[in-house]
């Protein structure tokens, strides 16, 4: 008899009671490697495919130098300015990370089987139940470890829990072709029209994003598979959030997408870590990017603000 290799994927980590990854409350789950390099991600980390180093967290350290002792390499040391790892000699065994009592140092990815990551995602079925959630594929992008997802979501669709796959678009089509008839809800990147803006700020031009859109397009009026299509576009300072873009989004939106988006979200990302998108937006910037996006687009009461505003000064 053949024995199979179980089905991993290079995973990142889940955060629970999630209200802004879909309906209800979810578990979203990260998964690692991207096909875009967004100038504002947040989660920089989750970008390239493999670990690159380990990540030492400040605010959660407690100083017991516990990671020094139980590094085999003797790669870490504590200084004055804090903690020291030397990336030179590092090789990524992780026994530092497990070591720390306070969860202070991370290493940003990990092997993961399919059914180990049912089983924990399982524990937050009654919450699903309740609140009408369920669990999102989110990352980094998901659609890059197809067979991970469908293996997941095949486990989780067994329990009857509710799945979001959570795509920038910029995938090759057969991947989404392979996850779709698997996901209830799609929840689809709409950054930036402009091609040229769209890979300054994102390292990719958007052809291949806007070609497995009007691919989805045409699945949702062959009825072919049946999720629900939400589009979600980044408000970000200084790039997106701009009347040009929205209106643009808005247009390319009515031309081919009529009837066919259940939701279109305006996404407000505070706490930005990149230093030139650190701005929030205030009430009334975000009230205006809801109006120019509303004033073209043929379903305007769809379109919604997500995320918190800036206090008022």
């Amino acid at each position: 008899m053949i024995k199979t290799e179980p089905i991993t994927a290079n995973y990142l980590r889940l955060q629970r009671l999630s209200t802004e990854d879909g309906p209800g409350t979810r578990t979203t789950i990260f998964l690692k490697g991207c096909t875009l390099q967004c100038a504002w991600c947040r989660s920089p980390e989750s970008i390239a495919r493999v670990a690159t180093h380990i990540r030492w967290l400040e605010h959660f350290c407690i100083g017991c130098k516990t990671c020094v002792l139980s590094c085999p390499g003797g790669c870490i040391s504590m200084e004055d300015r804090g903690l020291r790892i030397d990336y030179s000699r590092c090789v990524l065994c992780g026994k530092c990370a497990e070591a720390c009592p306070a969860n202070a140092l991370e290493l940003p990815w990990k092997k993961i089987e399919a059914q180990e990551l049912s089983e924990e995602l399982l524990r937050d079925k009654t919450s699903f139940a309740r609140s009408g959630g369920g669990v999102t594929f989110s990352g980094g992008e998901p659609a890059l470890q197809p067979e991970f997802c469908i293996a997941l979501m095949k486990i989780l669709k067994e329990q009857g829990i509710h799945i979001v796959l959570n795509t920038c678009g910029a995938v090759p089509q057969e991947n989404l072709e392979m996850i779709l008839p698997y996901t209830d809800l799609l929840l689809y990147d709409l950054k930036l029209m402009n091609a040229e803006q769209h890979k300054q700020l994102t390292g990719a031009d958007n052809e291949r994003i806007l070609a497995n859109l009007l691919w989805i397009a045409d699945i949702l009026r062959g009825r072919e598979y049946h999720f629900t299509l939400w589009i979600r576009t980044p408000l970000i300072p200084h790039a997106t959030a701009d009347k040009e873009n929205l209106q643009a989004i808005a247009a390319f939106l009515n031309q081919h997408m009529e009837n066919l988006v259940e939701r279109w979200e305006l996404r407000v990302f505070n706490q930005l870590r990149r230093d030139q998108y650190q701005a929030s937006m205030s009430r009334a910037k975000l009230a205006a990017c809801q109006l120019w996006a509303s004033q073209i687009y043929h379903q305007p009461q769809t379109v919604l603000i997500t995320g918190s505003a800036r206090a008022e000064e």
